[in-house]
């Protein structure tokens, strides 16, 4: 069972975070890029090249820190079939280390739709009778729950038949996310909150040992006050937090997503980890050639930041 999985490693690395792998070719040093253009050309099939080497790289140097690592789909697919393969690399080369893997592609569509985008990332593909691997093989996956029940009932299904998760949008990191999951219902509650009791609905049959649910949310850290309400609202709903580092979310934001017992939620980091040998902390002490150096000990910071507020806060 994918959340039982994700708490044991947390628990094992002392570590509440996940590693968002994101990247953009612009992010990936000059000397990765440089030994990728020359083997590839400097085109799609070469600037994937050299994201998957900088990914590995990355990886290489986190595993033994981090509980899982989260991969943004778009900034693969902006690289087309090479990115998606690169994708497909990635996932497996970071399972290969152990790691649990968060894909973060917002899937959802109308249920014969949804169902394929769940085959492709968390269950089985068909062909004819006969049933092939998994596709990409994520542990889990973020889903958008705009088009109701019937875009979600076949996320939640894979979940039962292969032990996989799924992070439900209920108050996204970006700005203008009030825009409509701040509005009010007929019953006066706002629409997150009505989404948050959906969660905990669907979630009530894929608990695990640990008390907490397959079936998870998307809370961001940029929200702290709306994370209070809602932490109390989805009690058995483990939840990933974006936001924190480069878009403005800090470790006392994020603790508020966190239940009593300091678990219940997953903070990610992307562009501060990834390009921390760029920050105004690591570059003085690491070069570009150390850019992975320099990612674990973002890692460590970070890490040692949550915990540090964790351990302090007065939780009722």
């Amino acid at each position: 069972m994918f959340i039982d999985r994700l708490i044991d490693n947390i628990k094992s690395k002392n570590n509440p975070t996940v590693v968002g792998l994101d990247p953009r070719i612009e992010y990936v040093p000059t000397f990765l890029k440089e030994e990728a253009f020359n083997k590839y050309g400097k085109n799609i099939k070469g600037a994937a090249e050299a994201i998957y080497e900088f990914n590995k790289r990355i990886i290489d140097a986190v595993w033994d820190l981090v509980p899982a690592l989260k991969l943004q789909v778009a900034y693969y697919e902006m690289y087309g079939v090479p990115g998606m393969d690169v994708l497909g690399r990635t996932i497996k080369y970071g399972k290969e280390k152990g790691l649990l893997i968060i894909c973060d592609g917002k899937r959802n569509d109308i249920g014969s739709t949804a169902e394929a985008y769940s085959s492709a990332f968390l269950g089985q593909t068909r062909i004819d009778e006969e049933t092939c691997e998994s596709v990409f093989d994520a542990d889990a996956l973020t889903v958008n729950p705009f088009l109701g029940y019937d875009g979600i009932k076949p996320f939640i299904d894979d979940c039962k038949n292969y032990g996989k998760g799924i992070f439900i949008l209920v108050k996204t990191s970006n700005k203008s996310s009030g825009q409509f999951q701040d509005l009010l219902t007929v019953q006066g509650k706002s629409i997150y909150e009505v989404m948050a009791e959906y969660v905990s609905e669907w979630g009530k049959g894929l608990v695990g040992n640990y008390g907490y649910s397959n079936v998870g949310a998307v809370v961001g850290a940029t929200y702290p006050n709306q994370a209070k309400i809602l932490r109390s609202l989805m009690k058995q709903a483990y939840i990933l937090v974006p936001g924190y580092g480069a878009q403005g979310g800090t470790a006392k934001d994020v603790v508020h997503s966190f239940n009593c017992d300091n678990l219940g939620a997953i903070v990610n980091a992307s562009r501060s980890i990834m390009c921390a040998y760029k920050s105004e902390t690591w570059k003085d002490k690491y070069n570009e050639e150390e850019f992975d150096m320099a990612s674990r000990e973002e890692v460590i910071r970070m890490k040692n930041d949550i915990n540090n507020e964790l351990g302090v806060r007065v939780c009722q």
